[in-house]
C-alpha cells in the first residue's frame, strides 16, 4: 500500500531508530548542561525553531549539516508541511540532551541513556549509525496553537551547532491530547473493544513524543498496556460484507493504520477492489467497505474521526477516499 505522507518528519543523514550497540557514549540532560553548551543550543534552536515556523527554507539551509544537503529537497518540503502545526502557537522548549559520541572509533549504532541527577529518570535515545562526534536532541511545543505542534531537532556539533535532523508532529488531534487519547484507549480495553483500544493506543504515542527512537518509563508503560490488548492485524486479512450472511459483494480487508495526514485521527483501509475505473462506482465500493468494517467495529466510529480507504487491485491502487465518520452510512 502507499502510505499518505505522515504529519512527523525524520530528515537525518544516518540518524535513525536503530539497535544500540555502542558503549563510548554519554547523555547529559537540561539541567546539568553548562551554561556555554546551553547558551549555544538555545540560539541555534530558537533560530532554527523561527525559521521553520516561518517556512523560511532559506535561513534553514544555512544552517543544515554539509553532509545531509543532497537531502535538501525533502527537508525543505519538510518544512514546508510542517507549517500549520505551529500556527498561532508559541515555541517553548521542552527539553534538551547533549549526546556525547566522541569517543567512538567509526560510525555505530548507539545507545544514550540519559538520567536525571536525581536517578529518578532515563530517557533512552536510540540513532543508528552514528558518526563520532556530539550532537543534542532538542524537543519543544506550540503553546496554545490549534494542533498543539510539537517540534524536534537533532543538531550536530560540527564548527558550530548545525541541523542534522528535524521532526514535527500533532501533539494534539481533533481538540484531544495523548493523555485524554490513552485515556481513551484504557475505557475501550476495558470493554474488549480491542480496535478502539489499538489504535487508541496508537494515537496517544503518536501525540506524546515528537520521535520514534527515544523511549521513555512513559511510553514503556503505554506500550505494555497496548501489547495486552489483541492486535487488529491478527484479524486480517478480514472478508467484509454489508449482508450479514455473506452473500452479495464482499472485499478483503488486508491492512488497517493510523493516518493523521489530515491532521484528524483517522484509520486508513487498504482492500482488494474490483477495479472498477467508473469513479461513482468505486466511490460507492469504498463507501460500502467502510460501513461494513464499522457494522464490525461500531467503537471505531465514536472513537475516531473518519476513514480513509484505499482500494488495491492486483497490487496497484484504484482509488481513495476519506470519509468523517459522520458521513458514512450506518
Amino acid at each position: 500500500m502507499k502510505n499518505r505522507p505522515a504529519a512527523f518528519l525524520l530528515l537525518a543523514a544516518s540518524l535513525l531508530l536503530g539497535i544500540p550497540s555502542a558503549l563510548a557514549a554519554s547523555c547529559t540532560m537540561q539541567g546539568s548542561l553548562t551554561p556555554t553548551d546551553r547558551a549555544a543550543l538555545l540560539a541555534t534552536s530558537n533560530s532554527l525553531a523561527t525559521a521553520v515556523q516561518a517556512g523560511n527554507t532559506d535561513a534553514v539551509y544555512a544552517t543544515l549539516l554539509p553532509a545531509i544537503r543532497s537531502d535538501w529537497d525533502s527537508i525543505r518540503s519538510v518544512i514546508l508541511s510542517a507549517h500549520p502545526l505551529f500556527v498561532g502557537g508559541t515555541l517553548r522548549w521542552r527539553t534538551m540532551y547533549l549526546l556525547d559520541a566522541s569517543d567512538q572509533k567509526s560510525a555505530q549504532d548507539t545507545e544514550f541513556f540519559c538520567t536525571n541527577p536525581e536517578s529518578t529518570l532515563t530517557v533512552t535515545v536510540n540513532l543508528q549509525n552514528l558518526p563520532p562526534g556530539r550532537y543534542a536532541l532538542v524537543m519543544g511545543d506550540a503553546l496554545h496553537s490549534p494542533l498543539d505542534g510539537q517540534l524536534a531537532m537533532i543538531l550536530a556539533d560540527s564548527q558550530g551547532w548545525k541541523l542534522g535532523g528535524l521532526y514535527a508532529r500533532e501533539g494534539a488531534l481533533d481538540g484531544r491530547d495523548g493523555v485524554a487519547y490513552w485515556k481513551q484507549a484504557r475505557a475501550a480495553a476495558d470493554t474488549t473493544d480491542n480496535w478502539s483500544a489499538w489504535f487508541s493506543y496508537d494515537v496517544a504515542r503518536w501525540l506524546l513524543l515528537p520521535v520514534n527512537f527515544l523511549t521513555s518509563p512513559n511510553l514503556q508503560k503505554l506500550e505494555a498496556e497496548q501489547q495486552r490488548v489483541s492486535p487488529p492485524a491478527k484479524s486480517l486479512p478480514l472478508m467484509l460484507s454489508l449482508t450479514p450472511s455473506g452473500n452479495g459483494s464482499s472485499w478483503q480487508l488486508t491492512a488497517v493504520h493510523l493516518d493523521t495526514s489530515l491532521h484528524s485521527a483517522d484509520l486508513a483501509l487498504t482492500y482488494d477492489g474490483s477495479g472498477t475505473t467508473d469513479p461513482a462506482a468505486a466511490r460507492t465500493e469504498a463507501v460500502n467497505v467502510m460501513t461494513a468494517l464499522l457494522r464490525i467495529h461500531p467503537g471505531l466510529r465514536k472513537n475516531f474521526h473518519g476513514l480513509w480507504a484505499y482500494a488495491q487491485k492486483n497490487g496497484t491502487q484504484t482509488f481513495a477516499i476519506e470519509l468523517p465518520m459522520d458521513q458514512i452510512p450506518q
